[in-house]
């Protein structure tokens, strides 16, 4: 008698997301079954890959990452062109660290139009994430939307206390919004239907489920995203079928795991295999749990993530 896998049935899907405007674009989601189940449903987009840029020099962050990016700096432009070329990025996380008014306070205008200058610089999709207040991302945000019309770029975030702006400038420019949750369906599930009920279509809205890195309550943020996966395809929740995006580098490179020396913590091993090992296990993890984007750093750990993803797929 020969073997059957056992399968399950899904009822939902979901959404397919496009970054980009032209055919160079990525599209992400899509899939009917749950991560890397093939066997059980079409998945017809990979996950894809983000490296972080700044615009501004990183003031905390350990040598074993910086060395990879201290020649550029001082630069976005040539920031994001090396993540490209020589690490292979699917996408540009463009961390708006300045617009924050502990740090440098930079006015939305600037943010902006540094914003438009990285996405006409790269063939890669732009990915965007304020820092600071709501009311300033919301209103950085509503000028970044209006420079790039069109461009279909991905901003965030959007919670509940800045939605209708945010949503009012992604519906007016054809852009798309990255919708934060503190790892909790319910709201969730809100904040996407006061969105859709704005306007905005549901495959222009990204869920960020407010990650933490391995060892930081990683098992209740993959508990989290796999209840939204679950809800989303095998119950057909409509609020619930948006793909996910993990910004996870920031998470991962604050912990002191991967910041104290080896001479301070010699059991825990070389300092720079250890920040690698953190971050790709924490990749690895909430891939396994559902996001459709993870925001990576390290170019080794993306290097291994890249090839997780290939053959699992």
């Amino acid at each position: 008698m020969s073997f059957q896998v056992p399968k399950n049935t899904y009822t939902g899907k979901i959404n397919v997301l496009k970054l980009s405007k032209d055919n160079t674009g990525i599209k992400v989601g899509g899939e009917a079954a749950l991560p890397f189940y093939s066997f059980e449903g079409e998945i017809p987009n990979k996950p894809i890959i983000a490296i972080e840029v700044y615009d501004t020099k990183p003031s905390d962050w350990p040598q074993v990452v910086s060395k990879y990016y201290s020649d550029v700096f001082d630069d976005p432009v040539k920031w994001a062109k090396k993540s490209i070329s020589e690490y292979g990025a699917d996408a540009i996380c463009l961390q708006l660290a300045s617009i924050n008014p502990d740090m440098g306070d930079m006015k939305p205008e600037e943010a902006a139009e540094l914003t438009k200058t990285v996405r006409e610089s790269i063939d890669r999709p732009l990915i965007v994430y304020g820092s600071g207040p709501m009311e300033k991302i919301a209103a950085v945000m509503k000028k970044v939307s209006e420079k790039n019309k069109d461009s279909n770029i991905l901003m965030g975030w959007v919670e509940e206390d800045n939605y209708k702006t945010m949503g009012a400038s992604a519906i007016g420019y054809s852009n798309n919004l990255i919708a934060l949750n503190p790892l909790d369906v319910n709201i969730a599930k809100q904040l996407n239907i006061l969105l859709t009920q704005l306007g905005l279509p549901a495959d222009r809205i990204v869920m960020d489920p407010s990650i933490s890195g391995l060892g930081y309550g990683i098992e209740y943020c993959y508990s989290a995203m796999e209840r939204l996966k679950i809800a989303a395809l095998m119950q057909d929740d409509k609020m619930t079928q948006m793909p996910m995006i993990c910004n996870l580098a920031p998470e991962v490179w604050k912990v002191k795991e991967v910041k104290e020396s080896e001479e301070q913590y010699p059991e825990w091993g070389d300092l720079e295999e250890r920040g690698i090992n953190w971050e790709t296990i924490s990749a690895m993890s909430t891939l396994m749990a559902g996001a459709n984007m993870v925001v990576m750093r390290h170019p080794k750990a993306v290097n291994i993530i890249k090839e997780f993803i290939e053959e699992l797929l």
